[in-house]
């Protein structure tokens, strides 16, 4: 088996998966907190309308345009979900709904006409996560630590806008890595498993999830030459649901 698993790629792909849980932890806690669980779908495919859009306009896929019209995007949607929290908080999960799919559908519309669009929407929703090297990571990690650093320490100074603004950022960052399904597990499924833990106990647990489901499914991926994103996806709903139920009952011994 050792053999067959290519370190250069694998070492990559697990730091990638663990800067990207670096803060998808704590803050899909934060969504479950609020109750609004699809903000992350929503997010990630406003971002990843902006990528569609930027390629739709001939721009470089490397260049700073596409990661301006991929926040832009975002950050518009962020403040516009903080504007509908404070009119229309009773409505705000189906409006984060109805987001999603118009997100979702513009960027199939947008990609109609492209020769490639089934390709560039694939890589949208799988991600990309065997293609990283330890360089191309580095602007992702100084990012995320500036933002874990910001997120543990002064974060409760500001107001829901923050958090709004926070989480369009950390999404695009890793929608273009990992893709919307992988960012929509590490947010959700590590958050759900941990539900009723204390916080600090809770967040090393969802750590640990989701460091031990972004292992086993990077190297089941490569072994058995199945989609990783997608195994990752798998892997890291089977270990929750097991961790689920060891720590249900060790709540229930006590």
């Amino acid at each position: 088996m050792n053999d067959l698993i290519d370190l250069s790629i694998v070492g990559p792909a697990l730091v990638a998966g663990l800067i990207v849980l670096s803060t998808h932890v704590p803050l899909g806690q934060e969504v479950l907190n609020r109750g609004i669980i699809f903000i992350d779908l929503a997010i990630a495919q406003v971002a990843g309308l902006g990528v569609i859009a930027a390629h739709a306009m001939d721009w470089d896929p490397n260049g700073l345009e596409v990661q301006f019209a991929a926040v832009s995007a975002a950050l518009a949607a962020a403040i516009g979900l903080n504007w509908t929290e404070k009119r229309w908080p009773k409505i705000q999960e189906s409006l984060i709904g109805i987001l999603f799919i118009l997100a979702a559908t513009g960027g199939i519309l947008l990609l109609s006409g492209n020769p490639h669009g089934s390709e560039h929407l694939k890589e949208l929703l799988v991600g990309q996560i065997l293609w990283q090297t330890y360089a191309s990571l580095l602007p992702l990690a100084l990012l995320y630590a500036v933002i874990l650093i910001f997120w543990f320490t002064i974060r409760e100074r500001f107001g829901p806008l923050m958090f709004y603004l926070v989480f369009a950022i950390v999404v695009t960052a890793s929608v273009q890595i990992v893709g919307i399904y992988l960012v929509f597990a590490s947010l959700i499924i590590p958050a759900l498993a941990t539900t009723g833990l204390r916080r600090g106990n809770r967040l090393m647990v969802g750590y640990f999830i989701g460091a031990l489901s972004y292992l086993g499914g990077i190297v089941l991926s490569v072994y058995l030459d199945l989609p990783t994103g997608a195994v990752i996806v798998w892997s890291m709903a089977l270990i929750a649901v097991s961790a689920g139920f060891v720590l249900s009952d060790k709540r229930g011994e006590a």
